[in-house]
Order: structure tokens, then sequence, then C-alpha cells
């Protein structure tokens, strides 16, 4: 039985015909190379090469031997490239779902950084209601799902990902445009635009006036976050949105204004309780969570595309 030590150097002196040229291919020393030629000849009984003025050629009852040791090689060069292709995510496909929320800005972002990493990983994105997310992770049709609250079911797992808050978003030149921060009571004096209450983010905003027993009247109510935007990017209203669909700019035309009130909520990614995670999962979550955590609170508020940064008021939220 041949070692792939002795195939390899047995395959180098026979490629490059002396024993020196094949210390310099395998970068070791020439006397190393002859010991394991004559030691490897002598354990099999086989004589492997005639040596003539220096060099070695195959001898005839040999060459059976290098034709497989080549197919040896061939074999190596296959999974050499197999396990290159698997590095670059040629061979693999990362399927991932999001709510809508995370799905406007942070997926995008992420997946860019799993990209750079993983150029030739194959992506499939769907955007999901969350009682969608169920089904999907469960009857394998995808390997995680980016929630916006943690649900209770006995087949998955909740990794965290971020927490975040609640803006009010309003549309340009509106009188409260200029304000820094908002109150629910001051909210409710305008039009508002809404996600259902039975919606995570719903629920919260509501919470909101619950806590503060402010009556309020959603005039336009619309299930995701960027219709939200575009309503109220059209002068319809005004909103509470979370901070992760308008974050670095993801929604021009409205501006953002901190809520008074408490409105911290917790992200999640979601999985198939015991399904193992590949690395490009487990990288794609290490890029979303990096993320979303960059723009939660206590960080700077999200901004719009062209606006200049306030050092107060960035002073002011590095002190918080």
């Amino acid at each position: 039985m041949m070692t792939l030590r002795q195939v390899e150097v047995i395959r180098a002196v026979m490629v490059t015909g002396t024993i020196g040229g094949a210390a310099r291919l395998l970068n070791v020393s020439a006397p190393g190379i002859s010991r394991l030629v004559k030691y490897t000849e002598k354990s099999l009984g086989v004589r492997f090469f005639q040596r003539q003025n220096g060099r070695y050629f195959p001898t005839a009852e040999a060459r059976n031997i290098f034709e497989q040791i080549n197919g040896v090689y061939e074999k190596m060069d296959d999974l050499s490239e197999i396990i290159s292709k698997i590095g670059r995510g040629d061979l693999s496909e990362l399927r991932i779902g999001s709510v809508p929320s995370i799905s406007q800005v942070m997926v995008p972002r992420a997946i860019e950084r799993v990209r750079r990493r993983y150029p030739e990983l194959r992506i499939d994105i769907n955007i999901l209601k969350i009682e969608e997310a169920v089904d999907y992770l469960l009857l394998g049709r995808g390997d995680c799902v980016a929630m916006s609250y943690r649900l209770e079911h006995p087949g998955l797992d909740f990794l965290p990902l971020a927490s975040g808050e609640l803006f009010c978003i309003v549309p340009a030149g509106h009188e409260l445009a200029g304000c820094k921060q908002v109150s629910a009571a001051e909210i409710i004096r305008y039009p508002l635009i809404g996600i259902d209450p039975n919606d995570p983010y719903g629920r919260i905003m509501a919470e909101i006036f619950a806590r503060n027993k402010l009556d309020y009247d959603i005039t336009i109510r619309a299930r995701f976050g960027t219709t939200v935007c575009a309503l109220v990017k059209a002068g319809l209203g005004i909103a509470v949105i979370d901070q992760f669909t308008v974050a670095h700019g993801g929604y021009p035309g409205v501006e953002l204004l901190k809520i008074v009130e408490p409105t911290r909520f917790d992200t999640y990614i979601a999985v198939k309780r015991g399904a193992p995670l590949s690395l490009h999962i487990e990288h794609f979550i290490e890029c979303l969570r990096s993320e979303m955590r960059a723009v939660g609170p206590g960080r700077t508020a999200p901004r719009k595309p062209d606006s200049k940064p306030d050092s107060k008021s960035d002073s002011k939220s590095r002190k918080k």
C-alpha cells in the first residue's frame, strides 16, 4: 500500500526525471526524495525507475502503476476544483426569506457583503408575510427568515438579530418636518396612515397611544411599510414606521422624527429546528445582524441621503 506522500514523490520524479527536479517541485530536500524512492521500491518489491546518467526513467513493469498514479492525481485535481467552487459558493444556493420591513434596506446590504465573500453563490430571496414564514421553513423551501418578532412554534428556532425603534415619518415640507422629535399626543393631531394593529409594528404603535390613553384614527391602513412611506410621501398623512424600512435613506422624500415615548422592539432570524446551518447561511446571518445593529437604538438616527450631519445631535446620541 502506498501513502499519498509516496504517490506524490514518485510522480514528481516521473514528471521531472531527476531527484533534484522532484525536490524543487515539492520544495523539499533531494536526499529526502532519494531515500523515500528507495524505501518505496524496497517495501513494495517494485522497481519504479532505471537510472541512466543521473536521470530516472520509468521501468516497463511500473508503467501501469504510473497510469494509476496519474489517475489519482486527476481525482485530486477534481477534488481541489470542487473545494474551490464550494469556497466561491458556485455549488450552493442561499435561500432566504424576509418580512418586508427588513428586506427593503437591510437584506440587500447584507447580501452585498455575502456576495463579496462568495462571488458565485446562487441566492434566492423571498419577501414573506409573517404567517408564511412557518411553511417556508418547515417545508424546506428556504433556509432562514428575517422576522420582525418571535413566534412560539415547536419546529422553529429564533436567533436574535437586532433591536430597533419606531420613527414618525412626515412628508417633506410638513409643519412637523423641522422637529427633531415628536410625542404621541402630537402625532394624533394629524391624519394617520398606519399598519394593521395586529402586525408586530402596528401593535407597538397602538401601545404608544394606549399607554397615554390617546384616541387615534388610522385614516388609511396599509400592510407594508414601503406602501406606508409612499402614502406619506404623497402628502396623505403621517405615519409611525420601523427604522429598518427607512434606514440609510431607504425611502427618500420623507422626514424622520424620533418619537418621545419608548418604541423599542427586537428582530430575529428564524430557522428550522435541528436543521444544520451552512457556512453561507451563517455568514448571511452575521452580515445581516451587523448591518441592523449598526443602525439600532443608541446609534445615529437614519438620515436622508443628502442631509448633512448635525454635530450637536450626533454628540448627544453618543453621550446617551
